[in-house]
């Protein structure tokens, strides 16, 4: 495949098909949990100007995202403690006070209510709201949702975004998954369906055979798999100098708790060491938006590139264009079909589990046991 073809025409999209939700129960199968004292993702550091007012909800809460006038970001909970208008639909005024578009109160960025403008101007105490830790770091903004002291070194490593020539690093990508993030992380987690839904791009007839390995370090689950002389699939081709249409393949996904990962996907000649060969770091960051829908941001980092910068430019955007084909136009349809489906089945389903499905297992169990600890 040539660096300048359109990177997805070839590929077939799964069908999107619209179950009723008539009789969809009140709550899903197993009712979300999330845990509370980690860092997730709110969006791309590029994603918040200056001067904006940006809202996310984000574990069912309404927060307001802004930029102080040093360059830091604050974060506080988008709901004006008067009568509950957005403050996100307010203004944002010099000495970073956010003033509330209903009836004026002022907000700091750390929640306190710093002006009333009515009456003798007293500001009650139930007037202040909460503020969030943010940590901008490795081109994202980081919030802590939970109660415990943020610690920033519990940040997962996305070192791979930082100090990249712009040519290796694709565009900020972004889904709004109508489905629980666990589903998007089963999805993640389970390297075999992209022999089926990612035929051609990400897998292959030569990749289906490939054993799947699970490893646990401390609270991290690494999936790999390993394919000797195969035929190198569509997106790893696109990206390889002449030479790679065959090779030694692999695929190693980390899951950091409770729902940011990292693939590495490659391919060296046949007999080669990795570190001859090339591919990339696929960055897949999940934030729960609410119980049924997922925050999905996505990038992609090149190592060892064997490819030059003109070469490069095209593939940079066929691997944004690619990804995004692979997760809009064939994952999602699945996951979000699933969600209908169990959802429908209330209590009366569970999943019959197979030998693949041993990385999710382990991630589950790890996830369990973490949200047990905070008494959930």
């Amino acid at each position: 495949m040539s660096s300048d073809q359109s990177a997805t025409k070839s590929f077939a999209a799964v069908e999107k098909v619209e179950f009723p939700r008539t009789n969809v129960g009140k709550g899903p199968v197993k009712e979300a949990k999330f845990l509370r004292n980690t860092w997730y993702v709110a969006m791309f550091s590029s994603d918040l100007d200056e001067g904006q007012l940006m809202h996310r909800t984000i574990l069912n809460e309404p927060i307001l995202f802004f930029r102080k006038e040093d360059g830091n970001v604050a974060a506080i909970i988008d709901r004006c403690s008067h009568r509950m208008a957005p403050l996100s639909m307010g203004k944002l005024l010099p000495g970073d006070r956010v003033q509330c578009i209903y009836h004026g109160l002022e907000y700091g960025p750390d929640g306190h209510c710093v002006k009333n403008p009515h009456g003798n101007c007293t500001i009650p105490n139930a007037s202040h709201i909460r503020s969030f830790p943010v940590v901008e770091r490795h081109t994202l903004i980081w919030i802590w949702m939970g109660d415990n002291p943020a610690d920033p070194d519990t940040i997962p490593d996305y070192s791979c975004l930082d100090d990249q020539p712009e040519l290796h690093v694709t565009r900020p990508g972004y889904i709004n998954v109508k489905a629980n993030y666990e589903l998007v992380v089963d999805n993640l987690l389970d390297l075999s369906h992209i022999n089926y839904v990612h035929a051609g791009i990400l897998g292959n007839a030569d990749t289906v055979a490939a054993d799947v390995e699970v490893e646990q370090d401390g609270d991290t689950v690494t999936v790999s798999r390993n394919c000797p002389d195969a035929e190198s699939p569509g997106i790893l081709q696109m990206m390889s100098p002449d030479g790679y249409e065959r090779g030694d393949q692999w695929n190693s996904i980390t899951w950091y708790a409770p729902s940011n990962l990292i693939l590495e996907f490659g391919v060296s000649k046949v007999g080669e060491p990795k570190e001859k060969g090339t591919g990339y770091f696929a960055i897949h960051l999940l934030t729960p938006e609410t119980d049924r829908t997922t925050h999905y941001h996505y990038t992609a980092s090149r190592w060892n590139v064997l490819t030059g910068d003109e070469q490069n430019r095209k593939i940079r955007n066929n691997i944004y264009e690619m990804r995004t084909f692979a997760f809009a136009d064939q994952d999602v349809p699945v996951i979000e079909a699933q969600q209908v489906v169990m959802d429908q089945a209330g209590e009366s389903v569970k999943p019959v589990l197979l030998t693949v499905d041993a990385g999710p297992a382990r991630y589950q169990r790890v996830l369990d046991r973490l949200l047990k600890d905070e008494g959930q």
